[in-house]
């Protein structure tokens, strides 16, 4: 269906198949225009739809932040390098104590160490300290390599996402997210003393913990060892706040991520909304296009659902039942209307003859007019009675056939009963009545009282077509998924002019003697019940040869159909 819509005298064509009157659905096609690609404002369906499918991203974010498993792995490799490091200069100042035989390391050798530590190739920001084997320092790289961080490619890494979330959970909680220094502060000479002293008991340590500014260091301490003996101990400080610089770029790229999967499911979302929000609105515009704003009076127009049923999904469903839904309202409308007209015209007939047949009385001289003229009004009033009756019972059909129950039962067994009782009927008045039913069963599914209303109305009805003499066949014949039934008769036949009429509310063609002895309801009512089954029914008139449609007919045929 195209979102535009054309003007062609007075009536508005959206798409290639929808056509409503142009000021019915106005409001449908304005909304259309102004609405555009999809309103959140107006859209509460389309608000759930990416809330939820944020929430879901919001959650696994919090989940990889909280679990941190990035993080710990890298922090265990970093760890594990230090101490490599850590000792493979160890390994460096064990071979130089070798290379001129001093037992162990002594401030005598501080020139000579700090040469060593020029010539090593140290990473930029790491602090190299030589500790001889009573405690005291020897040498420090210090100053020989600078304190500074100098990520990848020498450029420094955009942490724009991460910086901007730690201001606003700083500006926030109104505190600052570094560590304050108490004074054991980890990554200092001091430290690293500390941890010289035991290590050659205790071997390789490595400690992490924030400096002075309260960034991540790792401290790494290593004892040099000459023929087996302690001659010193190497420690190691990483650059100030290394760990920190390498967490908070893996983050950003976690985030960047997220920033990206948000993108993608907003838009995903619209798209999805798009599809779900804006036909719904379509159908619930439709549907209200009837009303006012107060909801209290009926616009004179149609209300028209827009045809979304070439959909594969169950908005399509949806548009489908929705139109079939209001089609059988109008419908039913339609029907009640012209049923009520025609209740009408079929009331006052019998009025109109009683009210003259009361006036006359008045004027009525003899005993014998007034007579006849009592035998008028009791025609009457019993034409009436039976006409309320008839159209009491038509009225509440159509409830009844929801409400009532379907069963499956034999309907040749309810054929030959009534083809028995009404036979005898028929053969009283000097009819003959013929019955030729299969021997087998034939089992449907329907309402067994109302089917049996629809044969009891053909038979009787052929019968008062009959005069003494004629007579009157019943059949029924299995025709693959579908069963036969059909009353034939061999009275006058029915008019050519009538055949398309007969199955009318109200319409009767009757012999003369027999006006006002029947509603024209009947065939109506057998025709309605019929067609609830699922089946058909139609009339048609005997002749001798199919060839000669002209030929005077031979009685006249009734056929109902019946899915098996």
């Amino acid at each position: 269906m195209r979102d535009t819509g054309q003007e062609r005298g007075g009536v508005v064509v959206l798409g290639d198949d929808w056509v409503v009157p142009a000021q019915a659905d106005r409001a449908l096609l304005d909304q259309r225009k102004k609405r555009g690609w999809i309103s959140l404002n107006r859209s509460p369906l389309a608000r759930k739809i990416i809330t939820f499918n944020l929430v879901g991203l919001f959650v696994l974010l919090a989940g990889v932040l909280y679990l941190d498993p990035g993080r710990d792995s890298m922090l265990r490799q970093r760890a594990s390098a230090f101490v490599s490091q850590a000792e493979l200069i160890a390994d460096v100042f064990e071979a130089r104590l070798s290379a001129t035989g001093a037992p162990t390391l002594s401030a005598d050798q501080a020139e000579d160490a700090s040469q060593t530590m020029s010539g090593l190739d140290l990473p930029q920001g790491l602090q190299v300290v030589l500790f001889s084997a009573n405690g005291d320092l020897v040498a420090t790289s210090e100053g020989l390599v600078p304190r500074v961080i100098l990520p990848e490619n020498g450029a420094e890494r955009s942490t724009i996402i991460t910086d901007f979330l730690n201001t606003v959970v700083e500006g926030v909680l109104s505190t600052s997210a570094r560590r304050q220094t108490d004074g054991n502060t980890a990554g200092t000479v001091a430290n690293v003393k500390e941890l010289a002293n035991v290590v050659a008991r205790e071997g390789t340590i490595l400690r992490s913990g924030a400096d002075g500014n309260g960034k991540n260091v790792f401290t790494v301490v290593t004892p040099v060892e000459v023929n087996g003996t302690f001659a010193g101990a190497v420690g190691l400080i990483s650059a100030s706040g290394e760990v920190d610089e390498i967490i908070r770029a893996e983050r950003e790229q976690v985030y960047q991520m997220f920033v990206v999967a948000i993108l993608v499911s907003v838009g995903l979302s619209l798209v999805l909304a798009s599809t779900i929000a804006n036909p719904l609105s379509d159908l619930a515009t439709a549907a209200e296009v009837g009303r006012e704003k107060n909801a209290r009076k009926l616009s004179p127009s149609r209300v028209r659902i827009p045809d979304l049923s070439g959909r594969p999904d169950e908005i399509g469903r949806l548009s489908g039942a929705l139109r079939g839904m209001v089609t059988a309202l109008y419908d039913r409308i339609d029907a009640n209307e012209q049923f009520a007209a025609d209740v009408a015209h079929e009331i006052k007939n019998p009025l109109a003859s009683l009210r003259s047949a009361v006036g006359t009385l008045h004027l009525a001289k003899t005993d014998e007019q007034r007579k006849k003229l009592l035998d008028v009004i009791e025609h009457d009033v019993r034409r009436l009675d039976r006409l309320v009756s008839d159209i009491s019972n038509a009225s509440r059909l159509d409830s009844e056939l929801v409400k009532e129950e379907e069963e499956s039962f034999d309907l040749i067994k309810l054929v030959s009963n009534l083809s028995e009782y009404l036979g005898n009927e028929a053969r009283s008045k000097g009819v003959d009545f013929i019955s030729d039913l299969p021997a087998d069963p034939i089992q449907i599914h329907g309402l067994e009282a109302r089917l049996a209303q629809v044969f009891v109305n053909l038979i009787t009805n052929a019968v008062s077509f009959c005069e003494d003499g004629d007579a009157v066949r019943i059949w029924a014949r299995r025709r693959d998924n579908r069963v036969l039934v059909v009353v034939e008769d061999t009275g006058p036949g029915i008019p050519e002019q009538a055949l398309n009429k007969i199955f009318n509310r109200f319409y009767s063609e009757r012999p003369v003697g027999q006006f006002g002895n029947h509603s024209g309801l009947g065939l109506a009512i057998s025709k309605q019940i019929v067609e609830a089954h699922g089946g058909v029914i139609w009339a048609e008139n005997i002749r001798p040869t199919d060839a000669d449609v002209t030929s005077d007919p031979l009685g006249a045929r009734f056929v109902v159909g019946l899915p098996i």
